[in-house]
């Protein structure tokens, strides 16, 4: 772990440049538990700020926060001025290092990990390797963070940090939706900016997409709530039936799917050049089925 000089101090809120916002998620939910627990004991852990560059200190430029945006929300909240800081006295680029180096310490969601690797790549210069080295960690760490950005809409990364939209979600559906059909997930999105679903609402929305015909596939991103209402109220009405149908109706409903399995058998079968061994050797098997399912079909017949 990197060790920083630093010293306490109080600050005003007014004071403090928030220019790493945009890498943190948005979680009305954690701040009012920090609120809660400000108003509660004070301020315990202090905001981590160092200077600007080109600056020498609170007097001289505003201090950057690094870490403690989540806090300084709760502060405001609670209608407070003032924060406690711990200054470091490094560089910027060294203490947005070494907040990164303290991931035991201060939990980061792994998407604002990544935010503020790009951020060190892309506005102060830093390679993988350097950022890797500097951290503490292995290239592949870093380089496994970086991933998650890439192919990411920036609809989906404003989702992600508001909370509307979870980096699984955003990760396992959008990036690849975005891949296949650029379109198609900026669709997905606007409709999700209108009306949230849940992850497991959105992982079984996919999973029915991935299936669907291209016809279904354009009602479905346009509308993913009125598809997820529609497939919840099928399922009750097939619940209701199972309900009212009995185990008898469901002997039928199977009796049913054998048949048109036997069919498509059937019909595969006769396009066969010639008929492999394994297939042969499954009939009597299949016979002997139908024989105790029909002797347990008529022991149950009425008398």
């Amino acid at each position: 772990m990197m060790s920083m000089d630093s010293h306490r101090l109080e600050l005003d809120l007014h004071q403090l440049d928030l220019r790493f916002a945009a890498s943190r998620l948005v979680d009305p939910q954690a701040v009012a538990r920090i609120a809660q627990s400000i108003e509660r004991c004070g301020q315990i852990v202090p905001c981590i700020v160092a200077p600007a560059p080109g600056g020498a200190g609170a007097g001289a430029a505003p201090l950057v926060l690094i870490d403690g945006y989540r806090r300084v929300a709760a502060l405001r909240r609670l209608g407070r001025d003032t924060a406690s800081v711990e200054q470091w006295t490094c560089g910027l680029t060294e203490a947005v290092l070494g907040v990164l180096a303290r991931a035991q310490d201060r939990s980061f969601a792994i998407i604002e990990e990544a935010l503020l690797l790009r951020e060190l790549m892309q506005g102060h210069g830093l390679s993988q390797q350097d950022l890797a080295r500097r951290c503490g960690r292995d290239v592949s760490w870093v380089s496994r963070r970086l991933q998650l950005l890439s192919g990411l809409p920036d609809a989906a990364l404003a989702a992600v940090r508001t909370g509307k939209l979870s980096a699984w979600a955003a990760n396992r559906v959008v990036v690849p939706l975005a891949r296949a059909n650029a379109a198609h997930a900026d669709s997905l999105l606007a409709a999700l900016a209108a009306s949230p679903l849940s992850t497991r609402e959105l992982q079984c929305w996919f999973a029915h997409y991935q299936q669907a015909a291209q016809t279904v596939r354009e009602r479905m991103v346009g509308d993913p709530r009125l598809f997820l209402d529609a497939l919840r109220a099928n399922d009750e009405r097939r619940a209701g039936d199972r309900l009212r149908d009995g185990p008898e109706g469901e002997c039928i409903v199977d009796l049913r799917c054998l048949e048109a399995v036997i069919a498509r058998l059937t019909d595969r079968a006769a396009t066969l050049q010639s008929v492999p061994p394994a297939l042969t050797a499954a009939v009597p098997r299949l016979w002997s089925a139908i024989d105790v399912l029909t002797i347990a079909i008529h022991r149950g017949k009425p008398a």
